[in-house]
């Protein structure tokens, strides 16, 4: 990595000498520090360079060097930090043809640094190994518009690849390789164009619809399936639907609440990640028409009524907000009871008109039926020897 000229860089916590190029041996040197009245404490001249011992943040600064008559030999401008640590790196393919990497540093070096992003193909084909015997090494193209991310363009679903991430200052150097398969780091872009909207006429029902990812390429051999969430705003659970379509029916919505949707995508054959979540779409089932009218008609029927009592009453009793369905309970609770006394005297009438009809038969019977029933029941021999009187011959 370049030096700008009248740049000196070190590194924090081990001792920095500063040379003086202008220094001869003969005559003595004196060393100052921009800003500063002295030299930081613990420093010493040996052989006209001046020693920073164990050097701190504190010691960054501009410093110079003098001759025995004052004028100026040499000046230099330190600059203290940390030798670069082994980078973080992660990689991502949005499609299958293209990936990127990203990356931070492991150490806050506090000194300028640059990263060498490369790649190489870990698999290469017969042809491909004889046109490069040391295996293909390509540039991981950095963006300037997004420091900390290369990307690797034209790569090959079916391969692997190894990337090298290595991390420059001006103490030295560090790097990371990291092996990738694009079947392994596929993660599509969030689906795009999200709407949701109600369905007339069904009250618990929703329509979503959306579009592929604008950066996933529409080939039928490279499919997406996509997975619904929703749920109610004042809910905190989601329900969940997975679909390989651009639209879904959500069937199970409340009426009258508002609801948020989002969607999210993945490979059609389960390779890599699912996607981030689209941005938050919102709509409200339309109610259902039966409850709202009878809600309406019950609404005004009430109304009604207590108009009519306020005008025929001069001083109307505070209205009763007690619940109807309370009410109805009760009036079929007085029914039913009421059915069953009626039931228990309807059965002892009947019980004593029974009884009292009986009694009444037997005493209305003609005695004359009761003789010749009496008559009936005697011997015969018994009936001859009282011959019929003579009265009765005339008869």
């Amino acid at each position: 990595m370049c030096v700008p000229p009248g740049v000196q860089y070190g590194q924090l916590g081990t001792d920095v000498t500063l040379p003086c190029p202008g220094f001869h041996a003969s005559s003595p040197v004196r060393w100052r520090r921009a800003g500063a009245t002295a030299l930081p404490e613990g420093s010493a001249i040996q052989q006209g360079s001046l020693v920073l011992p164990s050097a701190s943040l504190a010691f960054v600064g501009a410093y110079s060097c003098h001759g025995e008559d004052g004028g100026l030999l040499h000046t230099v401008s330190l600059r203290l930090g940390h030798l670069p640590g082994v980078p973080f790196v992660s990689c991502r393919a949005s499609d299958y043809e293209n990936f990127s990497c990203s990356w931070t540093s492991s150490v806050e070096t506090f000194l300028p640094t640059r990263y060498i992003t490369t790649y190489r193909k870990k698999s290469l084909t017969g042809e491909e190994k004889r046109r490069n015997r040391n295996g293909h090494v390509g540039l991981c193209l950095q963006d300037p518009s997004r420091p900390g991310t290369c990307t690797v363009h034209r790569s090959e679903f079916w391969s692997s690849y190894r990337l090298n991430i290595t991390e420059v200052n001006p103490l030295g150097f560090s790097y990371r390789l990291l092996d990738v398969t694009m079947q392994a780091i596929i993660k599509p872009d969030p689906p795009e164009d999200l709407v949701v909207e109600p369905i007339p006429l069904a009250p618990r029902r929703l329509h979503v619809s959306w579009k592929y990812p604008s950066s996933w390429p529409k080939e039928p051999h490279f499919q997406l399936r996509f997975r619904l969430q929703y749920r109610p705003v004042i809910h905190r659970s989601w329900s969940v639907v997975e679909t390989v379509n651009l639209s879904e029916v959500i069937t199970d919505a409340f009426a009258g609440l508002e609801h948020v949707v989002q969607v999210s995508a993945k490979d059609f054959l389960d390779a890599g990640n699912w996607s981030e979540w689209s941005a938050e779409a919102r709509a409200t089932p339309v109610r259902d028409l039966a409850s709202t009218a009878s809600e309406e008609t019950t609404t005004d029927a009430r109304l009604e009524s207590l108009a009519e009592e306020s005008s025929q009453a001069p001083n109307p009793e505070p209205i009763n907000h007690s619940d109807p369905l309370e009410k109805m309970a009760v009036l079929v609770s007085l029914g039913i009871f009421a059915f069953f006394i009626l039931a228990a005297v309807l059965v002892i009438t009947i019980l004593i008109w029974l009884r009292v009809r009986k009694h009444g038969k037997d005493k209305t019977k003609p005695s004359f039926l009761v003789a010749a029933t009496h008559l009936r029941a005697l011997p015969r021999k018994e009936m001859q020897s009282h011959p019929p009187s003579k009265s009765c011959i005339h008869c």
